[in-house]
């Protein structure tokens, strides 16, 4: 019985998150997300809210939480399948893309809270920010032999380019968001053709 009862709580509580990513859009942010409109789309009274989040806070910052986590898996899963061959490059900035492509709520709501007025919204996005960053770095020092201050200016760089990319995506059509991947792509093959050049001219400055 507990379990069944767990499993609906689960249920409701996906179905409020799903009812506030339905709202967002470029011209309604998550500010203006009404508590009560949440819950009448998700099929429940508004007092209810209450047993799955504290507030409109808390949903929102699960909202962040969970948008950021989604996106590295599947680049880590794009990684993976490189093992295979293929450009890490391209796959990833394709991932990437896809991502933003098939979410655009969350991820419309990740550049509009980076900058917002709540400072638990903009530190929540600036640490999936920089758990994204982190990972890249890993993969740089790990599979590319990167110092790692190299790697993090390199990670750095190809970060900001592809959120640049990200919010640039978001309205366009399919024809302009193909010419954003491919110039994208050869982007960040500039950035990491530019860090191999500086890490064999650091190694042989240290000869």
């Amino acid at each position: 019985m507990a379990g069944v009862r767990a499993a609906q709580k689960e249920k409701t509580r996906r179905a409020l998150i799903q009812a506030a990513m339905n709202q967002l859009s470029a011209e309604h942010g998550y500010a203006s997300l009404s508590l009560r409109e949440v819950a009448r789309e998700a099929g429940i009274a508004p007092t209810s809210f209450y047993r799955h989040f504290q507030n409109m806070e808390e949903l929102g910052l699960t909202l962040v939480d969970e948008g950021g986590l989604a996106l590295r898996q599947l680049l880590r899963q794009s990684r993976q399948q490189i093992a295979k061959g293929g450009s890490i490059i391209r796959a990833s900035v394709t991932t990437f893309m896809e991502f933003v492509s098939h979410n655009t709520a969350i991820f419309r709501l990740l550049l509009q809270e980076k900058s917002g007025n709540s400072r638990e919204f903009r530190l929540a996005v600036q640490r999936e920010v920089e758990h994204f960053t982190a990972e890249l770095v890993d993969y740089l020092v790990d599979e590319q032999d990167f110092e790692r201050n190299l790697a993090e200016l390199q990670a750095d760089a190809i970060v900001r380019i592809v959120f640049s990319v990200g919010a640039d995506a978001l309205d366009a059509s399919a024809a302009e968001r193909q010419e954003l991947l491919e110039n994208t792509i050869a982007q960040v093959r500039i950035v990491a053709r530019g860090a191999a050049v500086t890490r064999t001219l650091a190694k042989s400055a240290k000869s």
